[in-house]
């Protein structure tokens, strides 16, 4: 998954979003962030205006794509089979200490690498008109560099050849965290040659696939990794160095800059550009509003600006309440002449990750305003997703957006496959979609997040946010109650009220 297992620390903080939403100061945002938040306006977002789903379905574009999203170290598993390298999650998961919740390790997975053509059947069956996957970089090049394994790129013509027979258009995702571990050892994102041998390893995969029409995306959400493995160290490579992950946040984005530049050199087929997730940010006080604008910076901004406009905010690095703590100047340095025109090289599509939203305190400190999934990071609020595609529209330069990722883990409460909360997540942000597309926002599909339940990085094999259930026992898959409702939804291209 994406975009999360996110960590709230800001300023000296190090609690982990577990920790922080369920101690009695995360949870204490009840009544009285409830009384507050009727006099504030959401901040870093549009203003929020009341709205009704329509009685009647809504309907979406012709052509508008339908999918399903999976990430190579979330399900592939078959960790050392056929010249495969080691990456950082195997490295980070094997570690021991608490890094995952149930110490297991994505060693199966789904063992998607030997059950992949059942699994395309599947999505067949749901009538997807588009499956988002990752590639594993150490399935390529197993150390990050040097020779190419084809044994790895065989098995992903296979996919995709596999998906153009069953009529369902590829979102490839070149990066999604499962960094090849020698690069770690050099040094990770944090060094700046570490861009460059990504840049190298596209050039790989585009110069084997680069006649393939699909949406191509360089990386999956470099804000999860860069803080969550660099900066709060909840995730691979489990360093807490904020230094580190401002430095992991510019070689990231100068990767995906360098990839575009490869992708139009190799003259690719159909369109690329990264996939971020972005959090619609709201103070808690009145009186917040500064921290509010520091946490949206860094949050969104960091991100959005110098991919679609070039330069990178002022308000996201340095000491003040919400910012995130590192030396601004030394980040500074790290930008060298060329960088901000290499990121913002023109890109196709915007892959957009949506969770939900989030509340900012006096502190700078993002807190608990909604209720959560069972993910507790993860704050429901459909309306958010309104807020944040109309927004990109308004302050960016057009550009068309995929929903590349959103979703809930099953409800503990419910049965295993008779997800009715997953049903309504989905109807409800399904709905705000649609009201976005209404309103002008250049939308063109929505990828659920995810296919099947799989390896959830640091909570292992406790949450399950599949559409289709996985025993991992004997890796029996069995669609579950909103696999049948979404096949109907796509076959409808609307969405009912009810």
């Amino acid at each position: 998954m994406a975009g999360n297992d996110n960590t709230f620390s800001r300023n000296r903080f190090s609690l982990t979003r577990r920790q922080l939403l369920t101690s009695a100061g995360g949870l204490a945002a009840g009544g009285a962030v409830a009384a507050a938040l009727a006099a504030c306006t959401p901040l870093a977002s549009p203003k929020n205006t009341a709205w009704t789903p329509p009685a009647s379905p809504m309907r979406f574009p012709k052509g508008y794509v339908w999918g399903a999203a999976t990430s190579a170290y979330q399900v592939e598993g078959a960790w050392n089979v056929d010249g495969r390298g080691p990456s950082i999650w195997d490295t980070f998961s094997r570690a021991g200490g608490g890094h995952i919740v149930d110490g297991s390790t994505g060693d199966v997975a789904a063992d998607h690498y030997h059950r992949w053509k059942g699994d395309l059947d599947l999505m067949k069956e749901l009538g997807l008109g588009g499956y988002r996957f990752s590639i594993s970089w150490t399935r390529i090049q197993p150390t990050g560099s040097g020779a190419v394994n084809q044994k790895g790129l065989d098995f992903y013509k296979g996919i995709i050849d596999g998906l153009a027979e069953r009529d369902i258009r590829p979102a490839i995702t070149l990066f999604h965290w499962d960094l090849p571990q020698p690069l770690q050892d050099a040094g990770g994102w944090p060094l700046r040659d570490t861009a460059n041998r990504f840049a190298d390893y596209a050039d790989i995969v585009f110069g084997v696939f680069g006649d393939v029409d699909a949406d191509w995306f360089t990386l999956n959400e470099p804000k999860t990794l860069a803080f969550n493995g660099y900066w709060y160290g909840s995730h691979a490579p489990g360093i807490m160095d904020p230094n580190q992950a401002a430095a992991a946040v510019h070689h990231q984005l100068l990767a995906h800059g360098l990839t575009v530049q490869a992708w139009g050199a190799h003259g690719v087929k159909g369109r690329i550009g990264p996939v971020l997730n972005l959090t619609p940010v709201t103070a808690t006080d009145p009186a917040a509003a500064e921290q509010t604008k520091n946490v949206d910076a860094v949050e969104n901004r960091l991100f959005l600006d110098p991919v679609l406009k070039g330069s990178y905010p002022t308000d996201a690095i340095g000491s003040a309440n919400g910012q995130l703590p590192a030396d601004p100047d030394q980040f500074e340095a790290l930008v060298k002449d060329g960088d901000l025109s290499t990121i913002s090289s023109p890109i196709g599509v915007l892959g957009v990750n949506y969770y939900g939203v989030s509340g900012v305190d006096l502190n700078g400190t993002m807190v608990k305003i909604h209720k959560t999934s069972t993910a507790d990071w993860e704050q429901i609020w459909a309306p958010g997703l309104y807020q944040l595609l109309t927004r990109i529209t308004k302050d960016y330069k057009r550009v068309p957006l995929l929903l590349t990722e959103n979703g809930i883990p099953d409800d503990m409460l419910q049965n295993g496959l008779n997800d009715s909360a997953r049903i309504s997540y989905l109807r409800s942000h399904f709905q705000q979609a649609a009201r976005a597309i209404g309103d002008g926002v250049p939308l063109e599909g929505h990828y659920v997040w995810a296919l099947l339940d799989n390896f959830e990085w640091a909570e292992g094999y406790t949450q399950r946010w599949g559409l289709v259930h996985v025993d991992f026992g004997t890796q029996k898959r069995t669609p579950k109650k909103s696999f049948d409702w979404y096949t109907k939804v796509i076959a409808a291209n609307a969405v009912s009220p009810v």
